[in-house]
């Protein structure tokens, strides 16, 4: 089981890195005639509302749903990691206001507040990308800081205090090694949320703006003909569920696997 989910991440992945020199067409070439066409040898998805090959669109979606939603969740690993060892590391009172900040931010649902944000700055990648990035460190911040107060107790990280080690070589040389398998598990998981997010932002028009194909915004085209032409909107919203669902997946089978690995300890 593994194995195959494993396998269907890796297809994701080469789909949006070798995906648009598999597409048949130019995903924003625009086909009157051949407007709202069925799945066929021509087009083996069928064709949009303007006659774009679907298919051609999936596979240029995925550079964009996927590649947005790395940078996005790396944005968050670091800017959460960061908070965390800062709150870790230098004494109550930091720890009080950033644990604090980081609660405030946890109040509000991170797609509304990404909505608020995304709405305000307008329409566009750099306003989707900072949206989600705001609205998405938190979760790395309370993991950083939680394995960093546990470590501070241990002989080798005292010694590096004594030593006169300074906070960031402390944290370089004895706390990223030991959050690393945890901040792992942890962004897989907000990897697909980072991916759902951006459909979610793409489908109420705040995403990436057209020609761009992305899943999101493939969604609003086809929303209007989801009932005379339904299959239009079920491949971009496949290709999120079965993405976010296997990304999903994984992380629950390292999970699970540094779990046994504890335990085994």
């Amino acid at each position: 089981m593994m194995r195959s989910v494993l396998g269907l991440v890796c297809v994701f992945i080469l789909l949006a890195v070798f995906g648009p020199l598999l597409a048949p067409y130019d995903p924003t070439e625009i086909d009157i005639p051949n407007r709202l066409h069925a799945p066929s040898f021509d087009w083996l998805l069928g064709t949009d509302a303007l006659g774009r090959d679907i298919l051609s669109r999936l596979l240029h979606g995925a550079r964009w749903s996927l590649g947005l939603a790395f940078v996005i969740s790396l944005i968050g690993l670091f800017i959460g990691t960061a908070l965390g060892l800062v709150a870790a590391l230098f004494g109550k009172t930091v720890d009080w206001v950033v644990m604090r900040v980081t609660d405030s931010f946890l109040a509000f649902p991170e797609l509304i507040a990404a909505v608020v944000i995304a709405g305000v700055l307008g329409g566009g990648v750099n306003s989707l990308i900072f949206a989600l990035s705001v609205t998405g460190w938190m979760r790395y911040a309370r993991v950083a800081r939680g394995i960093g107060l546990t470590l501070q107790t241990r002989g080798y990280v005292v010694q590096a205090k004594l030593a006169g080690l300074s906070p960031l070589a402390i944290s370089r040389w004895h706390y990223l090694p030991s959050l690393l398998p945890s901040l792992t598990v942890v962004w897989t998981g907000m990897f697909a949320r980072a991916i759902l997010g951006i459909s979610a932002l793409g489908f109420l028009g705040f995403g990436v703006q057209p020609p761009m194909p992305e899943w999101g915004t493939m969604l609003l085209d086809a929303r209007i003909h989801m009932r005379s032409t339904p299959l239009q909107m079920m491949w971009p919203g496949l290709a999120v569920v079965v993405c976010v669902l296997a990304i999903n997946l994984t992380g629950d089978a390292l999970r699970d696997s540094l779990a046994d690995e504890d335990a085994e300890q």
